[in-house]
């Protein structure tokens, strides 16, 4: 039997039935046997999903251009801090630093990377592609606090937090009987229902809905932690608008080799359990701290906007044949059109220190804007 399908039994014959973000919560991170904690290749076209670093090194060069401009509307510091929520492998990290390193020297000098990431078997990951510039100190694991100014950044971060599931019935519950996982519904807790009122919807008969409370317990956190910066957000999400709509109401899913699983009760740890993002709730959460936001734009939007002042020099320079600049095209085609992952994920951008019109005027909220000046 799955060994982390018996802790979770054991909890509950100790504790009753569990919250689905709890049962979410041991399958993704058990420190020892949760999917993010194990040694198994969760990333890329071997494993079960992809993210943009995944698809072509542009993605962090893009963003390495977008955090130089934001260090340059703030100032130019002689120190800024770039904190990655969820660093992964350690692969966009890499891009941006080696980016950084060789096109904008200034803001190489003045950048501590920190990457924030709990899975032990990622950080010995991270160790090893990242070995120079932690060697350095140019990167690091743990935060600087005396750093005024920073740059938070999270891709695919939010959508792995876990979520509460509601239905008509109640507020769900995992159970466990005959050696085998059950539902069972209870009262709503009045946080539940206050989160579907403000930024959600309540279901309907026979359907379910989630209530992302710790995404924005999160967001919550990281902007009242914030004094001066900018924050941005890529993932897979909706807003409350598209939920009333009929959008998006009922986002839950388990994927394994990039396919969508029959269950999120099978084979506890070994796939990844995920829910889209309420950007709606996220940017409340971002706002009641202080936070300047602008209002969501696609990935695809968002990295036009960087990428078209120089055409997209940062994809192609280094492209000899012309057939690695036609592989190198369709990479970025994927990363930008609606087909691929463009319309796909979306990215909130907030920040704390900066007067609206700078935040305005960033590259990646300007797209279009700056043809129909021309």
């Amino acid at each position: 039997m799955n060994s982390l399908r018996k802790t979770i039994e054991q909890e509950i014959r100790e504790r009753g039935s569990v919250p689905f973000s709890r049962y979410m919560e041991l399958c993704l991170y058990d420190p020892e046997l949760g999917y993010y904690s194990r040694n198994a290749e969760q990333f890329g076209k071997a494993g079960d999903f992809y993210t943009s670093s995944d698809v072509h090194a542009v993605f962090g060069r893009l963003l390495a251009r977008q955090f130089e401009e934001m260090w340059r509307v703030l100032g130019s510091p002689q120190r800024i801090e770039l904190i990655e929520l969820g660093a992964g492998r350690g692969l966009f990290a890499q891009d941006v630093l080696c980016w950084s390193e060789k096109k904008f020297r200034d803001f190489f000098h003045a950048l501590r990377y920190c990457l924030v990431e709990s899975s032990p078997a990622l950080r010995k990951r991270i160790e090893a592609t990242l070995a120079r510039h932690l060697e350095s100190g140019r990167a690091a694991f743990e935060r600087e606090r005396s750093c005024a100014a920073v740059i938070i950044f999270a891709n695919e971060f939010f959508d792995a937090l876990p979520v509460e599931v509601l239905s008509t019935k109640g507020s769900l519950r995992i159970d466990a009987r005959d050696g085998r996982f059950i539902e069972t519904w209870a009262r709503p807790s009045p946080d539940e229902l206050e989160f579907l009122d403000r930024y959600s919807v309540h279901p309907d008969a026979n359907e379910r809905v989630e209530a992302p409370l710790a995404a924005q317990q999160s967001m919550d956190r990281t902007a009242a932690d914030m004094q001066r910066g900018f924050f941005i957000a890529v993932d897979y999400g909706y807003t409350r608008e598209e939920q009333l709509a009929g959008r998006h109401r009922g986002t839950l899913k388990a994927l394994r080799q990039h396919s969508v699983s029959g269950s999120p009760y099978e084979a506890p740890g070994e796939q990844d359990i995920t829910a889209d993002v309420n950007f709606t709730a996220l940017t409340a959460a971002a706002e009641r701290r202080g936070m300047q936001t602008h209002k969501v734009v696609t990935q695809s939007q968002f990295l036009m906007g960087i990428g078209e002042a120089n055409q997209f020099a940062d994809a192609f320079e280094e492209c000899r044949p012309p057939q690695e600049r036609a592989k190198v095209a369709l990479q970025l085609k994927h990363l930008v059109t609606p087909a691929g992952m463009g319309e796909s994920f979306q990215v909130l951008v907030g920040c704390k220190g900066v007067v609206r019109e700078k935040l305005e005027a960033l590259s990646g909220l300007s797209f279009g804007r700056r043809s129909i000046a021309r």
